[in-house]
């Protein structure tokens, strides 16, 4: 009886996640090289950057659905952040929930920014090892890194003026210098 039960669920659950739209996984790296990256990158998923910047590139995989992102913008390299990209504002806002769910002292809000050449909605936190967590919903692309001439004040291709692109401010730090991207 109780493997009967638990075969209705797992069916159950299939039938949920089917219906549901898949989110997609988000890993920022930063590299040393990024050329060298490229071409490695390139080669391990068969295919080109569907972003390519001077100081960045981006792959939507499907099979597993990831968007995989790398860029070379400061010394500092290996793992930047680890996120989940939602396809509308209602999934964002159920990531969030969960963000929430997990340490709510700890998210952190960041509507209508530009970062990485893509302006949306974004929510951050961290885990308990300090790991930052980003969850986002692209609104637009955003042509050249650190354009901000539209609102000097609050957005940039770099964050907003309480954080930093590809990462959430820290909960001590107040303000971030504008030369702080990706750093």
């Amino acid at each position: 009886m109780r493997h009967d039960v638990r075969a209705v669920r797992m069916q159950a659950n299939l039938r949920a996640q089917e219906e549901q739209v898949m989110r997609r996984f988000h890993v920022h790296l930063g590299v040393p090289d990024l050329a060298a990256s490229i071409r490695f990158y390139s080669d391990l998923f068969g295919m080109p950057p569907s972003v390519e910047k001077p100081d960045y590139a981006k792959w939507m995989i499907e099979d597993p659905r990831v968007n995989f992102a790398i860029s070379h913008r400061t010394s500092r390299t290996g793992l930047n952040h680890l996120g989940l990209q939602a396809e509308s504002a209602e999934e964002l806002a159920a990531i969030r929930t969960q963000f929430a769910g997990a340490d709510s002292e700890k998210v952190f809000d960041e509507p209508n920014v530009n970062c990485c050449y893509a302006r949306g909605n974004k929510h951050w936190t961290k885990d308990p090892q300090g790991i930052a967590w980003e969850a986002f919903h692209t609104l637009d692309s955003v042509p050249v890194y650190g354009d901000d001439a539209n609102e000097p004040t609050e957005v940039s291709a770099c964050g907003n003026t309480a954080t930093q692109c590809c990462r959430p401010a820290d909960a001590t730090e107040q303000t971030v210098p504008t030369n702080a991207c990706c750093a």
